[in-house]
């Protein structure tokens, strides 16, 4: 129909002012795509060009076609300056007049001085109801929700950025994100560009739904892509509340349970369908969402009008059969996976690293005394630093120290020395349940803590009952029934640990509740576990079941995405698994468990629960924690590798090192120890954050006999590195690849390692290593003289921190391979190891890749393996080598007889380039092959390698003038 009309539109100029004109010659393409006549009377009226009786005669037509017309009539009669404003109308209300914006790009239309200076009025609905989001959502995000319901804290005052990464589907690094408007960015990240969903992922705490609520006020405040005119926020937990007899189609479910319009619906909506990529929908915590309604018996939603159950709408909008281009941004624990097909991008939150955390101590104590008495407490201590690494727990010790400020400014103490995450938790429970005492300005509350959850025993009960009855079901939501059937009172949800639901009407009329976090929640069902006197040991060690690692458990779903969870979509015959499931919140509860049966913990809850029935429980859970960790140690795959054997241990294993190290038994170290009969322990991708380091050098230091540590891919940051400190004694190998590693971190390894000298292979790649960073590197290779391998690529060393490597690598007797890619060191960095290169006796393998290395530093590097012996294999990729550097390579190798692999890819040698090399092969070699030399993989010789693409055989990529040189495409 749009074709139709413009194809008999005439085009006249707005230069000639003949607008009258204009308005006539295109009156059928006016006719045709003005749906709004609403928006050109209101702003007619406002100006006084149109009177009441005018606005009247055209409200009397019967079709909106009509109104059309009797609107250009009533225009063109008044003349010239009333039809310059009814174009500037249409050309100010783009939303509202979307059609014509190429009709008028087209007709070059700009208004006059005095048409601009004419006010107009936006009446759209569209326009309307997207002003009216941006006003609920900067309400709802203004404010940090907190334990305690009467607290507010500015968003904007408190909000610390956290580490966010970019990966790709194989959850690989690449490149952090520079701020949140970038998540929306088509131009970085981008993994599938028929993808619709950004896919935000991290273990529990690590900040997911904060983020989406800095998302929110960041739209609010009109700093996003200003093309998303729509942001519709859901938290997937709510989604559980509706019955499974619900049914509503996509409009209702938007409007009637999210934000109603408050003029005309229906344009509204259909402009959401014609132009759904003006819309964002954010899913905070996939992994929380619970039915046990079966889709599997509903057909496909995909029309936005047929009622269908929520559940199935989330289904039809997160594959695309609803809304499809719509934006997508959906949140879950670690662990969760999306599809590819339907992923744009993924990105991983890794919570606070060390220069985050200041920037967030600096916002929660702005006063300088407090602030450093804190930073020097954390500083003391480690194990606590680790902790405040994850936000949620780091604002959980953050209130308790503020809590003893207030309470005992004198001297406020966090607690010393070791502490587990249940102290922690047990630190707030005591410091909330403190908040029902009176308060005196002149006698300050000195209860003990014993005596406060002796007195808040009842309350402790009821909560806990009802976060045990959640968490059997994998709720998170509770109706009012079930809060009373736990006898909760109403004094015990002023505390703040239950708080009402944000969401209204998802629940029904009445008043529905969620724990703050899950992990109170998970702390509150082990609590009851312990406490409540008739929980026997098979209701005990329930949640010990969950541990079956999620990789063992095949996917069955058919009609619906797989990523959503298969007890919510029907599926069956699991054998009680769900391979989507998040198990976080039964991990959480096991740890707690742990830590509340410890030791150290008798004493404290003897007067909640029987002595008996405490010594019962205990024998029990340790009982079962022995024959658990004894059995998975002994399924965990074993591989013989380089020497070593190797054992692979899967993200289960990392969730009882943490039980363990919740009990604070160093019996139970002793015998995990003894349970790790490998010397290579890889624990690569396995999530562990800085806090699991403090659980593995637990269990660790026990060991008698020397071990390689493979901890690449995980989150350890450097108050990680400090955490691994007891166990270095016994690390021969330690890889710590992409782990948020700065120069702090490297000075604790300088320091630890070269106490004990027994390390051959230290990995670093990828991490935030600078030229400071690099000399500790330095003198760690000076002092540790069996050290073989090191890897150092893809930090930020310059040429001063490249040439103190140099000069540790000239010196030392051992070292067989340096990997320095993608540094800056320059040429006056090559120089230098090219000085280390000259007669150097053992280096055999070295990458100087991607390090902006050019004429002076490749002609050093070519003139110092004319002297070298020892270098098999030689990477140069990524430089900005010339013709200059290509003839010295080839005076090189009419001397060098070692060098087997020289790589130049993406260097920029011409053909005269490959003509020097060539010539200098064919006097060193002859066609039939080289001593040493590889086997090529397409012709079948042996054939000297000059330049390979990637590929992982020596592939013979053509003969250059007759001469058996292999060159990169």
């Amino acid at each position: 129909m749009e074709k139709r009309g413009r194809s008999k539109m005439e085009i006249v100029p707005s230069e000639s002012h003949s607008f009258i004109k204009l308005l006539k010659v295109n009156r059928e393409h006016l006719v045709t795509h003005i749906r709004n006549t609403q928006c050109l009377l209101d702003n007619l009226l406002q100006n006084d060009y149109f009177s009441n009786e005018d606005a009247e005669i055209v409200c009397a037509c019967p079709t909106q076609p009509d109104k059309v017309r009797r609107i250009l009539d009533l225009v063109q009669s008044k003349g010239e300056e009333v039809s310059e404003f009814f174009l500037h109308v249409i050309q100010q209300l783009a939303d509202a007049y979307v059609d014509l914006r190429p009709w008028l790009s087209e007709i070059g239309f700009s208004p006059s001085p005095l048409i601009q200076s004419k006010a107009v009025v936006n009446t759209d609905p569209v326009s309307g109801y997207s002003q009216k989001l941006q006003q609920q959502l900067g309400r709802d995000s203004k404010f940090i929700l907190c334990y305690a319901q009467k607290e507010e804290l500015l968003l904007e005052q408190m909000y610390t950025d956290t580490v966010v990464e970019l990966v790709n589907f194989s959850n690989e690094s690449l490149g952090s994100l520079d701020s949140l408007a970038c998540l929306l960015d088509a131009s970085t990240g981008v993994l599938n560009e028929q993808g619709e969903i950004i896919f935000v992922f991290g273990d529990a705490g690590m900040g997911k739904s904060m983020l989406l609520q800095r998302l929110q006020s960041l739209w609010a405040a009109g700093q996003l892509d200003p093309g998303i005119k729509f942001f519709f926020h859901f938290r997937c937990r709510t989604l559980s509340c509706f019955k499974k007899s619900a049914a509503l189609c996509l409009q209702d479910l938007l409007f009637k349970h999210y934000c109603y319009p408050e003029q005309d619906p229906g344009e509204v909506f259909a402009f959401l369908l014609r132009f759904p990529h003006t819309a964002l929908f954010t899913f905070d915590g996939l992994d929380e969402l619970h039915s046990d309604f079966d889709l599997s018996s509903e057909p496909d939603t995909s029309s936005p009008w047929e009622p269908a159950h929520p559940l199935a709408l989330l289904a039809s909008l997160l594959s695309g059969k609803l809304l499809k281009g719509a934006r997508k941004l959906l949140t879950a624990r670690t662990g969760v996976e999306v599809p590819r097909h339907l992923l744009w991008k993924k990105v991983l939150l890794r919570g606070f690293s060390p220069s985050h955390l200041r920037a967030y101590t600096g916002r929660m104590f702005p006063e300088h005394a407090v602030r450093q008495r804190l930073l020097d407490q954390l500083e003391a201590n480690p194990n606590l630093c680790s902790l405040c690494a994850v936000p949620l727990f780091c604002w959980i010790i953050f209130r308790c120290f503020q809590h003893f400020h207030d309470a005992f400014e004198s001297s406020p103490q966090l607690p010393d020395l070791t502490v587990t995450l249940t102290d922690i938790f047990l630190l707030v429970t005591e410091v909330h349940l403190n908040r029902t005492q009176p308060t005196s300005l002149v006698q300050q509350n000195t209860r003990s803590q014993t005596e406060t959850l002796r007195a808040g025993r009842d309350t402790l009960c009821s909560l806990g009952r009802v976060a045990h009855r959640g968490m059997e079901k994998s709720l998170f939501v509770f109706n009012q029934d079930e809060v009373q059937a736990s006898e909760v009172r109403e004094g015990d949800l002023q505390l703040g640990f239950l708080r009402t639901m944000p969401e209204l009407g998802l629940g029904g009329e009445q008043q529905s509740y969620e724990f703050f976090h899950l992990t109170l929640q998970a702390f509150f069902a082990a609590l009851f576990l312990v406490v409540d006197d008739k929980v026997g040991t098979r209701e005990l060690l329930r949640f010990f079941q969950e541990w079956t690692p999620p990789e063992e458990a095949v996917a069955t779903s058919t009609c619906y995405p797989p990523f959503l969870p298969v007890h919510c979509l029907g599926g069956h015959d699991l054998h009680g698994e769900d391979p989507f499931k998040n198990k976080d919140h039964f991990h959480f509860t096991n740890l707690f468990l742990c830590g509340l049966l410890s030791k150290g913990k008798q004493k404290l809850l003897q007067h909640l629960v029987p002595t008996a029935a405490l010594r019962r429980k205990r024998k029990a859970l340790w009982t079962h924690l022995f024959a658990s960790l004894r059995s998975h140690l002994k399924s965990l795959p074993r591989v013989q590798s380089g020497g070593f054997n190797q054992v692979q241990a899967l993200p289960t294993f990392i969730w009882m090192l943490r039980c363990i190290y919740e009990t604070q038994s160093e019996k139970v170290g002793q015998l995990a120890a003894r349970g790790i009969c490998a010397n290579y322990l890889k624990l690569t991708f396995c999530n562990a954050c800085s806090a699991d380091c403090s659980a593995l050098s637990f269990v660790l230091h026990h060991l008698r006999k020397r071990l390689a540590l493979d901890l690449d891919n995980n989150n350890l940051n450097d108050f990680g590195v400090r955490e691994l400190q007891p166990c270095f004694s016994r690390l021969t190998v330690i890889r710590l690849s992409v782990n948020q590693i700065t120069d702090s971190g490297v000075k604790v390894l300088y320091e630890e390692l070269t106490k004990y000298k027994i390390l051959t292979f230290l990995g670093l790649y990828n991490n935030q290593i600078t030229d400071v960073g690099a000399r500790y590197i330095a003198r760690i290779l000076d002092e540790c003289k069996g050290l073989t391998h090191l890897k150092l690529g893809k930090n930020k060393i310059t040429s001063e921190g490249g040439k103190s490597l140099a000069l540790a690598v000239k010196n030392s007797k051992s070292i067989f391979e340096v990997g320095m890619w993608g540094n800056q060191i320059g040429d006056e960095g090559a120089k230098a190891f090219a000085e280390a290169l000259r007669n150097h006796p053992s280096l055999t393998n070295l990458s100087l890749a991607f390090n902006g290395i050019s004429t002076e530093g490749g002609k050093s590097l070519a003139w110092a393996l004319q002297q070298n012996a020892s270098l098999r294999i030689f990477w140069l990729t990524k430089n900005e080598l010339d013709d200059e550097v290509a003839e010295s390579f080839a005076e090189m190798l009419k001397v060098n007889q070692t060098l087997k692999h020289l790589w130049f890819y993406f260097c920029s040698f011409c053909k005269k380039s490959k003509s020097y090399c060539g010539h200098a092969y064919q006097k060193v070699t002859t066609s039939a092959s080289r001593p040493g030399a590889p086997v090529c993989g397409r012709c079948g010789n042996s054939h000297w390698v000059l330049a390979t693409a990637w590929l992982p055989v020596p592939v013979c990529l053509g003969r250059n003038s007759d001469k058996n040189l292999h060159w990169a495409p």
